[in-house]
């Protein structure tokens, strides 16, 4: 199983930042290979499920996922359906106190994580139509290369959203994979 972690601190309270990642539909404003998110079942809170819409080069692909649990305002919990092992979950962490680089108009903040976890190798070859002289195998390593970058993005834009400014984000990123 590979493991890629992104974090950052948001200068905003927990509840607030909770909310803002509870929103799955939001998150196609963050990324450049998600199209559309649609919510097909639930509230948002577990046993909700969302259809992903990914588009990269000649390929699209629809990926399933559903919110497995949830804490508010610390945790939500995410898997994929079908065609791939993943899950996920982004976790919220109050900071004890702010940092000295921390924006002068901040009053409190919070630790903000974006987990995947996920096996490459147990991806479902037929869930995705290729282009003639294509292989699987040569998409399943260009698309690990830009797990990262999508991570790295989405946490920095969400970060832009959630403070109502630009900056420089600081992102803490560990990956425990032989496959990044």
């Amino acid at each position: 199983m590979d493991e890629l972690v992104v974090s950052t601190d948001v200068y905003v309270a927990p509840e607030e930042a909770y909310e803002f990642l509870v929103d799955f539909p939001r998150y196609e404003r963050y990324t450049e290979y998600l199209d559309r998110v649609s919510r097909t079942r639930g509230d948002g809170g577990p046993g909700s499920r969302y259809a992903l819409r990914f588009a990269w080069w000649k390929l699209t692909y629809t990926a399933r996922s559903e919110v497995t649990d949830v804490d508010p305002p610390t945790r939500i919990d995410w898997r994929i359906v079908k065609d791939i092992d993943a899950h996920g979950s982004w976790r919220i962490e109050p900071l004890e106190e702010l940092p000295s680089d921390a924006p002068t108009d901040a009053e409190e903040g919070c630790r903000v994580t974006l987990e995947i976890n996920f096996d490459a190798d147990s991806a479902d070859s037929s869930s995705v139509s290729l282009p003639p002289l294509v292989s699987f195998g040569w998409v399943l390593d260009r698309v690990k290369d830009l797990v990262t970058e999508e991570a790295e993005r989405v946490v920095r834009r969400a970060v832009s959203d959630l403070e109502g400014r630009e900056r420089d984000v600081r992102l803490d990123v560990r990956d425990d994979t032989e496959s990044l």
